[in-house]
C-alpha cells in the first residue's frame, strides 16, 4: 500500500514540484546504477524501486497534461 500513498502525494503536487521530484529520482537512479557498477550497492532492489517511481512520477505529470488540454 506505500505505492498506493506516495501515488496520492504525487497527485496533489504541482507540475513544477513534479519536475523537480523527477530530476532528483533521474539523480538517484544514476548513482544507484554506479554504486552497482562498483560494487558498493548493498541494496539492489532500490534501483528497480526507483525506475518504478520515476514511471509514476511521469505517469501523474501525462495524465495532469491531459486535463489540462
Amino acid at each position: 500500500m506505500k505505492s498506493k500513498t506516495y501515488v496520492d502525494d504525487l497527485k496533489n503536487k504541482t507540475a513544477a514540484d513534479l519536475a523537480q521530484e523527477l530530476t532528483a529520482a533521474k539523480k538517484e537512479l544514476f548513482n544507484l546504477r554506479f554504486q552497482n557498477a562498483t560494487n558498493q550497492l548493498d541494496n539492489t532492489a532500490r534501483i528497480r524501486e526507483v525506475r518504478k517511481n520515476i514511471a509514476r512520477i511521469q505517469t501523474v505529470m501525462t495524465q495532469k497534461a491531459k486535463v489540462a488540454e
